[in-house]
């Protein structure tokens, strides 16, 4: 008896059988056996069944007399001939990464469950990308203990990515429905209701095949008996929980046909004909009908509110309002406020609330107007276009400029009142190169500018202009500028290749090697980094900036990143990476940078290294931290290797010297006179530039929230841990906070928060941003040390304070035994601690000037003019 069965259904799929079979055949499990069910294919198939059967033993080939017309059958049959204890099932356009089998087994043995599911993955063959689909859904590995505990799983209906025991399937006669399509639905819903013990593995166990061209049941959505199916098989699902005694689960399930399976038809909805959408609406209506209330209130305001236009069979409002569903998320034409909330449209219904995006509450520069192709036509070279502007929520202010973005480039235009609330605006441009134009307004009273992209008719005919073609993409149909793929030149082909063949890390570090050995250095050049060329900020911004104010005869040069700006008009930039910067490297007598310079570049003999550091704390640094603690010579070895090129080093306390100088292993000049970048905030420079900058509203209290990363989960934006939208409900009254994550995060503050929260994660200074705050929320960022000097209250979320000190990046001090403010682990907390703030900060006030004590003494403000009169006195003599 084989350990597994993998039943992998096909018909007329000659060409990908053997593609599907071999994924199972490789399985890093061996023991299994494959069954081939064919639904009576009339191509090559069977001849390719056989040839893969007779090839390896492990495989058998099942054929229908006469095809079911659907995918129920063949799998019913593969049940029924499965040898072993446990079934798959494979579709013959998919495949099964390699350990999908032996992981499910392993993890099906070991908590006697009735079946695994694991993370199905969207494979998109032309680009080879992987998407995940509902990835929160397989997040944690766990025993769910019947669908009653997590309904939400409602919308893993697949039957693909499971792994399930066939005598639990044959005890409770667990068949796919065989004369309709979307089976696996109906089967799913039974599925849940039957099991008692399920497990969730969060690994990819199925790779769901995209092609650029596809025939298969779920993407023929164009088709509208492919909707009836779908309505039908929802149907199905639902009598079968009631069936099973479960009708308490049937709205998690219609929530699922709502969130789900009617955007499948929504999101391309603008594109179709007025037929089509009368007819889809007709189809799905009396569906939506039987569903309670409320379970539209759970479905997102926009998709409730094309749910309500179907009930009241208003196809053109369902047009424009379903291209708001992807894309920029077009803002609606009309909208009606009355009594602090927001409808869709011009009439007022509960169904059309779409209070919760918050749209008629953003900041100027976030806030949304619609944009709409009237015309378009070209006169051979340029592009004429009238464009409707709609100003739904009233952003618009009495004065104002407006222009055409085209790339970097912005082209003046003047709209004027169209009589209907709005505006038109007749435009007349020459695209370049690629872009998606836009349509912006500038408020004359402060600078603040909103745009929007433009939106035209989906039919819209393309303009072809020489070296470019003016077309509408995606389903909401925006504007864009696409450059024609006009054919290289052989010489251009032969010299991209070269120089990319050229321009490797390796050949720019022989190039630097050899560099270093002939060129003299120039001992009143300064190279200058911060942040690895993120920024003009932190130390090397301070000692820079003492540098300039003294008049020293010092030639500084900054190294930026790619796409980096924010640095001064006049400074001398040099591009982070590129052969100037190696050159620059090379000849600079002076380096100074707060993080490190690339790590396998030797100093030069000659040059002086300023190394500012960037920030003191709890955290763990050093030979000490995650990445360099383990016992690996490779890794500790070159970062030794770059210790040793620092000639000096800023240390802002003794306790930074007592911890950061073993752990990294320094052993050199060690400048004791406080932080450079932290003489502002000694200075206390305030400004209310930056309010005005960020849109605070006044009388609004600011809340610096600047968590750090998590090394496990870098770029996740798993770092925001503090329910924002709670936060919000509560005190975006009061309040407004300002976001400022980590370099390494990746996090974009989600449209309906953007009222109450202020992205701040490019922001080019956090200087300005600690003292225009009120209060500072962090967890165990360095940045709770400098914020120390202002005074002002800190408080600290640490929900995850055991994972983070025991087996996520260590600490060498106990944050709860020091912290300088509270130390939360709930947003209520949060809550009740901002309300209460005054009184808390005064509660805290020992251990606010104990902490001041251990990490500030030695800041002063003058610690940018002490180091640059000591280490930069030998370049100007």
């Amino acid at each position: 008896m084989p350990d597994c069965s993998v039943v992998v259904i096909t018909y007329n799929d000659a060409d990908r059988l053997p593609r599907a079979v071999r994924s199972v055949l490789r399985q890093s499990l061996r023991d299994l056996e494959v069954i081939i069910s064919d639904d009576a294919s009339t191509d090559g198939t069977p001849e390719v069944a056989r040839r893969l059967a007779r090839a390896d033993p492990r495989v058998r080939y099942l054929r229908r007399p006469v095809n079911s017309g659907g995918c129920g059958a063949p799998r019913n049959d593969g049940i029924d001939a499965a040898a072993s204890p446990y079934v798959m099932f494979l579709d013959s356009d998919d495949e099964l990464p390699r350990h999908a089998c032996k992981s499910l087994l392993t993890e099906i043995e070991r908590t006697g469950a009735d079946f695994v599911s694991g993370q199905i993955s969207r494979l998109f063959e032309p680009s080879g990308r992987l998407r995940p689909y509902y990835p929160s859904l397989f997040e944690r590995r766990r025993v769910v203990e019947g669908i009653r505990q997590e309904p939400e799983l409602f919308l893993d209906c697949f039957s693909t990515n499971k792994l399930y025991s066939v005598a639990f399937l044959r005890r409770h006669v667990l068949r796919f429905p065989e004369d309709i399509h979307y089976e696996d639905h109906v089967f799913a819903a039974e599925l849940y209701a039957v099991a008692r013990r399920f497990a969730i593995v969060p690994w990819t166990v199925y790779h769901w095949h995209r092609a650029a061209t596809n025939d298969s049941i779920s993407l023929s959505i164009d088709d509208l008996a492919n909707v009836r199916q779908r309505v039908i098989a929802a149907r199905l699902s639902d009598d079968l929980l009631r069936e099973h005694g479960a009708e308490d689960l049937v709205p998690h399930r219609q929530y699922r046909f709502l969130r789900q399976d009617l955007r499948v038809y929504l999101n391309p909805l603008p594109m179709r004909d007025a037929v089509w959408i009368k007819e889809f609406a007709a189809i799905v209506r009396p569906y939506l009908e039987e569903i309670p209330g409320e379970v539209f209130d759970r479905v997102d305001p926009l998709d409730r509110v094309c749910c309500r236009l179907i009930l009241d069979d208003r196809t053109e409002d369902l047009r424009v309002a379903a291209a708001s569903l992807t894309g920029p998320r077009a803002a609606p034409r009309a909208a009606v406020q009355l009594d602090g909330r927001t409808y869709w449209g011009t009439s007022v219904s509960p169904g059309l609330d779409i209070t919760a995006l918050r749209l008629a509450e953003l900041p100027f520069s976030a806030s949304r107007l619609r944009h709409e192709v009237a015309a378009l036509s070209s006169d051979g070279e340029r592009v004429r276009m009238t464009v409707r502007t709609y100003d739904p929520f009233g952003a618009l202010p009495v004065d104002w400029t407006a222009f055409l973005q085209l790339g970097r480039e912005r082209v003046p235009i003047s709209p004027q009142p169209s009589g209907e609330g709005g505006y038109v605006s007749h435009v007349t441009f020459t695209p370049k190169g690629r872009c998606d134009p836009r349509i912006g307004f500038t408020r004359t009273s402060d600078g603040h500018t909103t745009t929007d992209r433009i939106i035209a008719d989906p039919r819209t005919e393309p303009v072809e202009l020489p070296g470019c073609t003016v077309r509408v993409e995606g389903y909401a149909a925006y504007l864009c500028v696409r450059p024609d793929l006009a054919p290289r030149s052989l010489w251009r082909r032969v010299r991209r290749r070269l120089i990319k063949r050229v321009s490797t890390p390796a050949n720019k570090l022989r190039a630097y090697k050899v560099l270093i050995r002939v060129l003299p250095r120039r001992r009143n050049l300064a190279l200058f980094e911060s942040d690895v060329g993120k920024g003009y900020s932190g130390s090397p911004r301070a000692i820079y900036e003492e540098i300039r104010r003294r008049g020293l005869p010092i030639k500084a040069v900054w190294s930026v990143a790619r796409g980096r700006g924010n640095f001064p008009a006049d400074a001398r930039l040099v591009r982070r990476g590129s052969w100037r910067y190696v050159y620059t490297m090379a000849r600079a007598g002076i380096w100074v940078d707060s993080h490190g310079f690339p790590l396998d570049y030797p100093k030069p003999r000659g040059t002086r290294y300023l190394q500012t550091w960037h920030g003191q704390g709890i955290k763990s640094i050093g030979f000490d931290a995650p990445d360099l603690r383990g016992d690996f010579d490779g890794p500790r070895a070159r970062w030794r290797a770059a210790v040793a090129r620092w000639d000096a080093l800023v240390s802002p306390s003794a306790e930074f010297s007592r911890v950061f100088l073993p752990s990294n292993g320094y052993s050199g000049k060690v400048y004791r006179c406080g932080t450079p970048r932290c003489d502002a905030l000694v200075q206390a420079r305030q400004s209310d530039d930056v309010r005005r900058r960020l849109e605070v509203p006044s009388g609004r209290q600011v809340l610096l929230y600047a968590p750090t990363y998590r090394d496990r989960a870098k770029n996740s934006g798993k770092s925001v841990r503090v329910d924002l939208e709670l936060l919000a409900e509560e005190l975006a009254d009061d309040w407004v906070v300002v976001l400022r994550t980590h370099p390494v995060e990746r996090y974009s503050p989600p449209e309906h928060l953007r009222h109450f929260v202020r992205d701040a994660g490019s922001y080019p200074e956090i200087n300005e941003l600690m003292l225009a705050s009120d209060a500072l929320l962090t967890d165990y960022s360095s940045v709770m040390c400098d914020y120390a000097l202002t005074g002002k209250p800190m408080i600290f979320f640490i929900d995850d304070w055991d994972d983070y000190r025991l087996s996520e990046r260590g600490v060498y001090h106990d944050l709860p035994a020091i912290a300088p403010g509270p130390c939360l682990t709930t947003t209520e907390d949060l809550v009740a601690v901002l309300r209460a703030l005054p009184a808390v900060h005064e509660a805290y006030a020992g251990r606010y000037a104990a902490f001041r004590d251990l990490w500030c003494a030695d800041e002063h403000g003058d610690a940018a003019a002490r180091i640059v009169a000591d280490f930069f006195g030998e370049a100007v003599r």
